[in-house]
Formats: C-alpha cells, structure tokens, sequence
C-alpha cells in the first residue's frame, strides 16, 4: 500500500495520463501518431530533478512538465495540449485511489474470512450477552462474531460501490468546459485508465466523491474500533473471556511482571479516531471557491495516503487479532452462572405469565428474588426461585429447571448463520 502513495509512483502515474492523453489525441487526428511513439518511447523523469525545477518555479505540474520534456524533446510540445493541471492531477489521484481500493478490499476479505472461520468454531461456545455492560442473557461467542461478520459483509458491499465512485477522471481544461479540447478525448483517456469520465466537472473534480471515500474508510475503522473495545473488555482481568494473543518474550508491563495488555486492540481503537478526523477534513474539502481553488490540495496530500495506508494496516492487524484470539470457554460459563443464573430471569418471568399471573405481578414476584441474589455475595437465584412458594404454586420443579437451560438461547441462532452462510 504505501508505494502506491511514493513520489515516484504519483509521477509514474502522472506519465500514464499524459501519455494515455496524447494517444487519445492521436486517435482523433489532432497530433501526430509518430509523435505519440516518440513520446512513448522517450518519456520519462527524474524525482529529484522535478523537485529541482519545482524550486524555482513554485509549481509541481509545470516543474514535472518540464522535466519529462527534457527527455522527450521536439515531441513534447504535444504533451499537455489543451489540459490544466487538475485535469492530470485529478485523474491520475483517481488511478491511485482506485489501485488503493484494491489493495484494501482484498484485506478486507482476508479480514472476512477469519472473522467467519472463529463464528464457524464458536458457534455453539456459551458466553453472556450484556447490555449497559450488565449481564442480560445468554449467547454465544459465534453469534457475537456473526453480527461482527455482517458488519464487514456491508463494508465490502459499500467500497464496492465506492469503487465506481471514485473511478473517474476529468481532461475537460481549465474550467470543465472543453474549450480546448474534445471531450471524446476524456473519455478514450479515461478508458484506457480504467476509468469513466466525470459528468460535469469544474476546474477539478467535486470533492464530493472524495469526502465519500473517506467517510467509508471511517465507518470501516469505526467498525474495527468496535470490535477492539469489545475484545479489551473481554480481557478485563475480572471478565478474560478473550484474549490478544501474547507472544514469547513479549512484555506487558516495565513496572508489573503480570501484565497482558490488549495493546493491538487499543492501537485500533486510536487509529479509528484518525480515520474519523480525515473524513472531517474531506467534508471541509467539499466547498471550494467557485470552479476551483487548492485549499483541498494541501490537505489531501497527506490525508488521502494516510486514510488509505491506516485502513490497510488496521485490517492487517484485525485479522491476524482475530485468527490468534485466545477465547476461555470454561471463563464464560463461569461468568453466565454468577448469582446462580440471574440471567435467566426472563425465562421464569415468562413461564409465570404462561401460568396466567398478570405481568406486572410475575414481574415483582421475579424482581424480588434476582435482587436478592444480585445483593448477596453469594448469591443463588435459582435455589431463591426453586425456594419461593409462590413461585410453586405455578411452576413444577420440572418447569423451573427448563427456565435455566442456556439451550432454549440457541434454538433460533441457525437462521442467523444460514443468513449469512456460514
């Protein structure tokens, strides 16, 4: 990922657009074929001299122009015919954002792939469900990556439709309107690049579509960052119902020997938030002056490489967190059955209903005995169930227990599985 944001790649790429251009002119009559081969065939730069030129004329384009004509000569009057600088800029930053996309969709599958193979394996590991960070009811570890799964299918889904988004190029001069040159050029260019020509661009194109690639990559690592801070409060010392896997003669700690800190997860969660401020910025980027000014150009020479480098690494670290996880089965029993299965509140609640008291009566009747499990060190909510009289006027030791059997929690889990085809 990050040589497709080098120096070297943007020039090689601006080469590619002024020489897919001068084809395109060719193909059209409006510059000589021999001319085309010469530049083809002599075209090239040197990273430093363009730096060197730039210098001294305060211009990247123009310094870059200059030194591939040094190499190209008489040829090079054609390169550049009818275009502004944007017109290169715009549509080979396009090229890379394209080949960036890439990059990051086939870590994203990758990323999909460890996530569904861990959902497979726990499919059927018990562990409980929290809300508020409470315990609620049972789940299981699967049906926790299931959702984490669906989650990424619709990122792949959304950068899919990204791609045809940001997979457009402008050669319409220097306010849009094709003064100086054919539109049917633009759009053999921007064929021959792997691209569609922008409907109606101005002097660059509307940052609209930038500050959209952004926001996806956001909404990605805010995903990523979502499951991060779940993964650390699993590994909390009084939860390690997961764990990041931690590596020989890894260190947790300078002053605690004991330490095992969630330290990848915690960099992900940092990460996000720089992902979030770059779709900011791109949103800021949106509203130019007129046809155009460079208030966006600045900023996105260091946000565009950044949000792109961060996102793939991001997903390179999720999934190799994600295909080590250390996950406790024994530690998530335990944990479901503290207060001897106050969790399973609403099962008893429910099957007092089916017995015809009111709602509000079963649910004072059920709220009485899980309080004074949950109050009590000790506590055990279903020896304070199985103990209540009322409770035995309408439930048999038989129906008491089936309330506290974790598997009626399972028993709807494969049409979620079969939606997402695990």
């Amino acid at each position: 990922m990050g040589e497709l944001w080098t120096e070297a790649f943007k020039l090689k790429t601006w080469l590619d657009v002024e020489i897919a251009v001068c084809e395109a002119q060719a193909e059209l009559g409006y510059i000589p074929a021999e001319a085309v081969e010469t530049i083809k065939a002599k075209a090239a730069f040197d990273a430093k001299r363009v730096l060197e030129i730039e210098k001294e004329v305060k211009h990247d384009v123009i310094a870059f122009l200059t030194n591939v004509n040094e190499h190209v000569g008489e040829a090079g009057r054609y390169i550049h015919l009818g275009m502004t600088s944007s017109d290169l800029l715009d549509t080979a930053l396009a090229v890379q954002m394209v080949a960036s996309l890439e990059v990051i969709m086939a870590r994203l599958e990758d990323c999909i792939q460890a996530i569904r193979y861990q959902a497979q394996q726990h499919r059927n590991t018990m562990m409980i469900g929290r809300s508020h960070g409470i315990h609620a009811e049972p789940i299981t570890f699967g049906f926790k990556l299931a959702g984490w799964l669906a989650e990424m299918l619709r990122h792949r889904d959304r950068l899919c439709r990204q791609r045809c988004n940001i997979a457009v190029g402008k050669i319409s001069g220097a306010v849009g309107t094709y003064a100086n040159i054919d539109p049917q050029i633009e759009a053999i260019t921007c064929q021959k690049l792997g691209l569609e020509p922008d409907a109606a661009s101005t002097q660059v194109i509307s940052r609209d579509r930038h500050a959209s690639f952004l926001n996806d990559l956001a909404l990605l690592g805010a995903s990523i960052e979502r499951f991060a801070v779940e993964i650390r409060n699993l590994q909390r010392t009084d939860v390690l119902e997961v764990e990041e896997f931690f590596s020989k003669g890894q260190k947790g700690s300078s002053a605690m020997p004991h330490k095992r800190n969630p330290i990848r997860s915690e960099r992900l969660t940092g990460m996000a938030r720089m992902l979030r401020g770059y779709a900011m910025t791109g949103l800021e980027n949106v509203a130019l002056w007129h046809e155009r000014d460079i208030s966006h150009s600045s900023v996105e020479r260091v946000m565009l490489p950044d949000a792109c480098i961060l996102t793939h690494f991001m997903l390179v670290e999720t999934t190799d967190l994600i295909k080590h996880l250390l996950v406790y089965p024994e530690n998530m029993e335990r944990n479901m059955n503290v207060y001897g299965g106050v969790v399973f509140s609403q099962r008893v609640l429910l099957a007092l209903i089916d017995k015809g008291l009111t709602r509000e009566a079963a649910y004072a009747l059920v709220q009485s005995n899980a309080h004074a499990a949950w109050n009590t060190r000790d506590g055990n909510f279903r020896a304070l169930i199985e103990q209540d009289q009322e409770v035995a006027n309408y439930l048999s030791p038989a129906e008491i227990a089936d309330c506290f059997d974790p598997q009626h929690h399972l028993k709807n889990l494969d049409a979620i599985y079969q939606r997402l085809g695990i």
